[in-house]
């Protein structure tokens, strides 16, 4: 689950981190009077859950009040990757002498927290990784203990090496981490970690990603989810107890289990086709799941066709194929429906959508070959 920038900031106030003073705007009347008491002159940043924002002209620095405004108005009737901008963070404009990169996430290799520095802030980090990886540093720690002293340290002392600049790093990085453990995050990043005058280090901006599975432990963050960040579809999946990500293609896919909801993605791709989604309708499927599987896949207007796959073990292909007769029976389907069972009552299911007028696979690359003739 990710935040926006603000909440974010929110939580490190929270947790002791220095950040340069901000606050939430909802309403160019709001930027105003924000812009007032932070001074004049301040910085105007689009709230909204994907990158680009500099680039797409949703944030801009105001030397005024009456700047800030103007920016603020051309920002509100923006769209940023066709997300509609309906907050600004207000923050303080701040002289930055130099802007440093911190981080800490997840190694999945390692099975990992990994501690990340750099002393070229204020970049795409994954890029400078890729071009430059001798700028960052890194240090593994195994979670939950603390890192080990003297390799915090040393790990520290790479990027920021003035004892009061190191001293403040450090303090940061604790604090980050006590957050990162308490909250289940998956990230937690301050680019730019801004130095200002006297070689104090502030937040300028935030960035915080949640562990999902780890949101029940924490009401106080699940309460921070964003619809935006989610399509119509992912949101009806979770109301029905559906594993649903949305995706840019045209075939729908409803598969049991998630390796195999992924090994099919994988082939309908290598034939050719793109999938309109990921849906695993789990091990123990019935007939409403397939209905409200479909309803789901079928509200995307781009889904030219939809893709069964079920390998039945828990999952039950006599309730698959019922599931399928029921949502014939009360959604308008336009689209060709292409269905692959095999397992735990197959015959029994074939056998119900055979009686009904359909052709079912045995075979996954007959199915796929199948659903992309029809998508063509």
């Amino acid at each position: 689950m990710k935040i926006h920038e603000y909440q974010a900031m929110s939580l490190f106030t929270q947790y002791g981190i220095e950040i340069v003073p901000s606050q939430l705007a909802e309403s160019v009347n709001d930027v105003a009077s924000i812009a007032k008491k932070l001074g004049g002159k301040v910085v105007v940043k689009s709230q909204v859950l994907v990158g680009g924002r500099g680039k797409a002209g949703g944030i801009k620095l105001a030397k005024s009040v009456e700047e800030a405004v103007q920016h603020a108005g051309k920002i509100f009737g923006m769209k940023i990757k066709n997300i509609p901008v309906e907050k600004v963070l207000v923050a303080q404009a701040v002289t930055i002498l130099k802007e440093y990169y911190v981080g800490i996430t997840i190694d999945r290799t390692t099975k990992t927290v990994v501690f990340v520095a750099s002393a070229s802030g204020g970049v795409d980090i994954e890029e400078l990784a890729v071009n430059q990886p001798e700028k960052i540093q890194k240090l593994y720690v195994q979670a939950p203990q603390l890192p080990d002293p003297s390799a915090l340290d040393a790990f520290l002392k790479k990027a920021f090496v003035t004892p009061k600049l190191f001293e403040q790093a450090k303090t940061t990085f604790l604090k980050l981490y006590k957050l990162f453990l308490e909250k289940e995050c998956s990230l937690v990043e301050i680019n730019p970690y801004a130095q200002l005058d006297n070689e104090m280090l502030v937040a300028a901006d935030a960035k915080i990603n949640f562990d999902d599975n780890g949101l029940y432990k924490n009401p106080d963050i699940e309460a921070l989810r964003n619809p935006e960040e989610y399509s119509d579809g992912e949101i009806a999946a979770r109301e029905a107890g559906l594993s649903f990500v949305s995706l840019d293609g045209d075939i729908g896919c409803i598969v049991n289990g998630a390796g195999l909801a992924m090994a099919t993605m994988d082939i309908i791709k290598l034939y050719g086709g793109a999938p309109a989604n990921f849906l695993d309708v789990g091990g123990s499927s019935n007939p409403e799941k397939v209905l409200n599987a479909l309803r789901i896949i079928l509200s995307n207007k781009k889904v030219k066709g939809v893709l069964i796959n079920i390998f039945g073990g828990i999952t039950r292909c006599d309730d698959i194929a019922n599931g399928i007769m029921l949502a014939l029976k009360k959604l308008d389907i336009r689209v060709p429906l292409v269905v692959r069972l095999v397992g735990t009552n197959e015959a029994a299911g074939k056998k119900i959508l055979e009686d009904a007028g359909y052709v079912v696979a045995s075979e996954m690359t007959d199915a796929v070959k199948k659903v992309i003739k029809e998508c063509a």
